[in-house]
């Protein structure tokens, strides 16, 4: 073969490794991280087991009574709960470690919320679930017990809602 015939090669391969390189990052993006098998301990002393909430798409909300954009984005979350928890939604507000329970109890009982409110008081839950530092972080659980989506501060809230509506048909 001449020298010329093969000139190809290289450019060939180059658009292979190339092509595999883009195909990785696309299969990556694309799959789900399953959600971390996390025991809650609810306000009550009840314990919110992974076995509880499988089958149902789950919203976990990091949160904190010190934190203004949690305090201003409960009533959101309030009404999101109740509009699609007649269609499978679970939700769990887990306090962070530095929030005091009694302000935790104090927060969750006047505002009447209607969902689980869990404390993570070790800190255990925010470090199983990438070491969630910032509040709000909340995170969208498929049926799966897949994490499709995770948002650092307050949601927007029509995208969370149609997204939580194709989940929930799914």
């Amino acid at each position: 073969m001449s020298t010329g015939s093969r000139a190809w090669i290289k450019p060939a391969i180059a658009l292979a490794v190339i092509a595999g390189i883009g195909l990785t990052a696309y299969q990556s993006l694309n799959k789900h991280q399953s959600a971390p098998a996390v025991t809650f301990l609810g306000i009550k002393g009840e314990k919110i087991t992974p076995d509880s909430l499988k089958g149902k798409v789950v919203m976990v909300n990091f949160w904190a009574t010190s934190c203004t954009t949690c305090v201003a984005e409960m009533p959101e979350m309030v009404e999101t709960y109740n509009k699609y928890k007649g269609q499978g939604l679970e939700f769990v507000a887990v306090a962070m470690k530095y929030d005091a329970p009694n302000y935790v109890v104090n927060f969750t009982e006047t505002r009447q919320l209607p969902f689980k409110v869990a404390l993570d008081v070790s800190g255990d839950a925010a470090k199983a679930y990438g070491d969630v530092a910032m509040t709000p972080t909340t995170f969208v659980i498929d049926k799966d017990g897949n994490i499709i989506k995770r948002y650092v501060g307050k949601p927007e809230f029509p995208a969370l809602h149609a997204l939580l509506e194709k989940a929930l048909k799914g």
